[in-house]
């Protein structure tokens, strides 16, 4: 796949995204369904706002693909990878539709996570065989752990981009992220249709960051964030477990760092603190980070935060062996820890930030 039809491709799913999720978004409004409502104690936005953005980047993706393939004469090449991806996308999607409408036990949740996980894996065979050579001893193969193993990190991420989806644009941003960099690191974006998934992305970032006015913001919701999740922890899955691709499990974990260790962090000081780490809270890092910055300015930070990350994986990925990125991501991690819940305490409810 040239660069020129990259391009097309992710203009192609843009406008359909822009289109679709503008569409949605009216009959959300007009039909007074998947509504979020503004409340006084952790939600900061002010109107009404529709929660469709995750039914409007699969639409998207579906539509944008249609035609790819239909221009192109590709009907019967799609990969069996990724027509699972959007199988078990399309179940994640009606469930937590069904959460964002009526609201679904925690527990629920997480059985339904782990069954589209296990579909993917025995659909597929695609799941997490070796962890690299991370402590400098050879290869960690996992045998009979790679599918327990597998089904952990995957439900730990969908968890852990879902509880970041707190202001405008950052879930999203943050998988828009990790797919350009790992998709242009691996080479995965050239041959594969993970450019329509940006494409749809960016076209609901058009909402979310309310760039027609504030009157048309459009929400992820739980059924958005899980479904990036998802296919962000089996990009990095497939791609660092194929040797085709020739990146290290590790440089993924660099590429999602942000989330999965503001994820962790979070689980850690809430445990300290006898408080459950699956109730809603304000002691995010972009909650810590809006004590003394704008929702605007704390999203910029973490993206560029993100993407300095995501270019210190490519360059360790590229230059070192595996087991320095491991360790240095190590002490990077101890050191986010100890700044986002230690030294930086949580904001309350009551405080105007």
């Amino acid at each position: 796949m040239t660069n020129d039809l990259v391009l097309s491709i992710l203009l192609l799913s843009v406008l359909v995204s822009v289109a679709i999720n503008g569409l949605l978004r009216n009959i959300a409004k007009k039909n007074n369904i998947l509504i979020d409502l503004p409340d006084k104690s952790r939600k900061f936005h002010k109107r009404p706002t529709p929660l469709s953005g995750g039914l409007g980047i699969f639409i998207s993706i579906m539509i944008s693909a249609k035609i790819y393939i239909d221009l192109n004469d590709l009907n019967g090449y799609i990969p069996l990878f990724s027509e699972t991806i959007m199988f078990a996308s399309l179940g994640l999607l009606i469930f937590f539709l069904l959460d964002d409408l009526i609201g679904v036990r925690y527990l629920y949740r997480l059985l339904f996570q782990i069954l589209a996980t296990l579909i993917i894996i025995y659909v597929t065979g695609v799941q997490i065989n070796n962890f690299g050579n991370l402590l400098g001893f050879g290869g960690m193969e996992l045998g009979s752990l790679s599918i327990p193993v597998t089904v952990f990190c995957v439900v730990g991420v969908m968890n852990a981009f879902n509880m970041i989806d707190g202001i405008n644009g950052l879930c999203a941003g943050s998988a828009l992220s990790m797919l350009l960099f790992s998709g242009f690191h691996s080479g995965f974006i050239y041959d594969s249709m993970l450019i329509l998934v940006i494409g749809s992305i960016l076209g609901f970032l058009v909402y979310n960051l309310r760039i027609f006015g504030k009157k048309r913001a459009v929400f992820l919701g739980d059924s958005g964030s899980n479904i990036l999740g998802f296919i962000v922890a089996w990009v990095a899955i497939y791609t660092s477990q194929n040797v085709s691709y020739d990146v290290s499990p590790m440089s993924m974990v660099w590429f999602i760092a942000v989330p999965l260790l503001d994820c962790i962090g979070l689980i850690i000081s809430r445990t300290l603190r006898g408080i459950s780490w699956a109730a809603p809270g304000r002691d995010h890092i972009h909650h810590k980070l809006m004590l003394k910055f704008s929702p605007e300015s704390s999203l910029l930070i973490i993206i560029i935060f993100t993407s300095f990350l995501s270019m210190i994986a490519i360059y360790l990925d590229t230059n070192f062996k595996e087991y320095i990125s491991f360790y240095l991501f190590m002490l990077f991690a101890i050191s986010y820890y100890l700044i986002f819940h230690f030294y930086v305490k949580p904001a309350t409810n009551n405080e105007n930030i």
